[in-house]
């Protein structure tokens, strides 16, 4: 009964395949091999269009380094406050800006909206040289809180960023479950929406250390190629990620391994929405469930063996009484019926 995180998941069985169908003989470094290619192109298919696609290690570093080249150092980054890039990569994207200031906002379920955006923005006047200057925003795509925007919420708040001389970035560490969970096309809640650029997920939903990030005007890239050889992100064998990209991208694998994890969700959030006593926090969009326990209960299903984390936020609409629970493409049937079967007898 493991809930901790999609993190905790192994890889898919397509993933594993094509790493060790790329193993056998030599192949060029740095991303010169025929893979890495492969997987570009796979990358302007899948988002139909001429975009760039580079690969790196981790989530934190696609985030921190598309972030570094579409705004100056010197400049604002406005963010959900219960972002990834807020609360959870050790000040990464004010690293590798170069000194960005990150601006929190607060917004419902982990979601930013135009009003708010408008709102922050009015409390920072233009005043050169002594204001920062709001350069970026920053979108979850799914979001900390297990929501989804829309394509007309995501076209809205690239409108507003538009509207104040701002990129926006978008972080889909959990891009692939948010398409799931709107069945909208990547192309639509991307470049049409008006995201300049995408932290493209794979590690949660099945690949090995596997991330890209997409520029969707080329020109916009600038000088990310040098940025990441400088952070120790171009991998020598970049041929082991671009093949779990090619395996992730072909038949439709990573809609399939996410649905998985989409339904689990579902399934665990239902079952426990109608446990007496159990409360679900917020709308269950994507693989991650929110719920918050009687008293003693949680307690009790950890000691039963279960494994998920409580979840603390400036959000937090529990009173730091929520836990967290995350389903991966792996999580089976079986498991959530288990953990259901085991909440009844705590909370009794």
């Amino acid at each position: 009964m493991n809930f901790a995180s999609d993190n905790w998941a192994g890889a898919a069985p397509e993933i594993l395949d094509a790493i060790a169908r790329v193993n056998e003989g030599h192949a060029p470094s740095y991303g010169a091999d025929e893979w890495t290619k492969d997987a570009e192109e796979e990358f302007c298919e899948l988002f139909e269009k001429d975009c760039a696609a580079y690969f790196v290690a981790t989530g934190g570093a696609a985030n921190g380094l598309a972030l570094s080249v579409i705004g100056p150092p010197y400049g604002m980054v406005l963010c959900q406050e219960e972002s990834h890039v807020q609360m959870d990569e050790c000040a990464g994207p004010e690293f590798f800006s170069g000194g960005a200031k990150l601006v929190p906002v607060a917004g419902p379920a982990g979601k930013l909206t135009p009003e708010a955006v408008k709102e922050t923005l009015a409390g920072f006047p233009h005043r050169p040289p002594h204001g920062a200057p709001p350069s970026i925003l920053s979108l979850t795509q799914g979001t900390e809180c297990g929501t989804v925007y829309s394509v007309a919420e995501v076209r809205a708040l690239c409108d507003t960023a538009h509207d104040a001389d701002m990129s926006v970035h978008m972080d889909g560490a959990r891009f692939a479950n948010a398409i799931v969970a709107t069945g909208a096309s990547p192309a639509d809640m991307t470049w049409r929406a008006g995201v300049d650029v995408l932290c493209f997920g794979g590690t949660k939903n099945g690949c090995i250390a596997a991330e890209a990030v997409v520029f969707f005007d080329k020109n916009k890239a600038k000088d990310f190629e040098f940025r990441r050889k400088r952070a120790g992100h171009l991998l020598s064998k970049m041929r082991f990620v671009a093949a779990q990209f090619e395996a992730y991208l072909e038949d439709g694998t990573w809609i399939k391994l996410a649905s998985r994890a989409n339904a689990m969700a579902k399934k665990l959030s239902d079952g426990l929405a109608a446990i007496d006593g159990v409360e679900i926090s917020y709308p269950t969009q994507i693989n991650e469930v929110f719920a918050v326990f009687p008293e003693g209960a949680a307690e009790r299903l950890r000691k039963q063996g279960a494994v998920f984390y409580p979840w603390v936020t400036p959000g937090d609409p529990a009173g730091g009484r929520m836990q967290r629970l995350i389903c991966s493409f792996n999580t089976t049937e079986e498991e959530v019926n288990a953990f259901l079967d085991a909440t009844r007898e705590a909370v009794k």
